[in-house]
């Protein structure tokens, strides 16, 4: 079995029309929720092998705050086809991970990542998936497990939401 984290960046400023898309910034909210998932996925173990990120500053951002829950011999990698990041396009990337690597984290963007959530965990915890159907918000945090040995097995319904926490339901925890 491998362990899939999946995280949409935290709450990105868009106060800077002059910015492009890839170049904003987290606003104060997402500066606030990002170190709080972080404390959570610390509380729960949630520590994966490897981190697949997009390039956005946001992103970046995102993870830079989250790297307190992070073992500091964790892997990053960057990859421009992440952003904004199609279903097919994160099917694809993950993939790609080494054999040796039994968790990842990917940090990106909706809707592909509610998309790709959705489609590769259709099963599992009922109060999880209720809530992530419903909405996946900023720096929202979707926990599947997938019943593979390799990575190149992924594929579309190969997974069980286990968990699926967001930074208002920090407080209901």
């Amino acid at each position: 079995m491998r362990t899939l984290y999946l995280m949409r960046h935290a709450k990105s400023d868009r106060g800077n029309p002059a910015l492009s898309d890839i170049d904003r910034p987290l606003a104060p909210r997402g500066r606030r929720d990002a170190p709080a998932m972080a404390a959570y996925m610390r509380e729960h173990d949630y520590r994966p092998d490897l981190v697949l990120c997009s390039p956005a500053t946001r992103t970046r951002e995102t993870l830079a705050l989250l790297q307190p829950a992070l073992a500091p011999d964790t892997r990053v990698e960057y990859d421009r086809k992440m952003y904004p990041g199609s279903p097919d396009v994160l099917l694809r990337r993950l993939r790609d991970a080494a054999e040796t690597i039994a968790s990842v984290l990917v940090i990106g963007h909706n809707p592909g990542l509610e998309r790709f959530a959705a489609a590769l965990a259709p099963r599992g915890d009922r109060r999880a998936l209720a809530r992530m159907r419903e909405k996946y918000p900023t720096c929202g945090l979707a926990v599947i497990h997938l019943h593979i040995d390799r990575w190149e097995q992924t594929d579309l319904g190969s997974g069980t939401l286990t968990d699926f926490m967001v930074p208002a339901g920090l407080d209901e925890d």
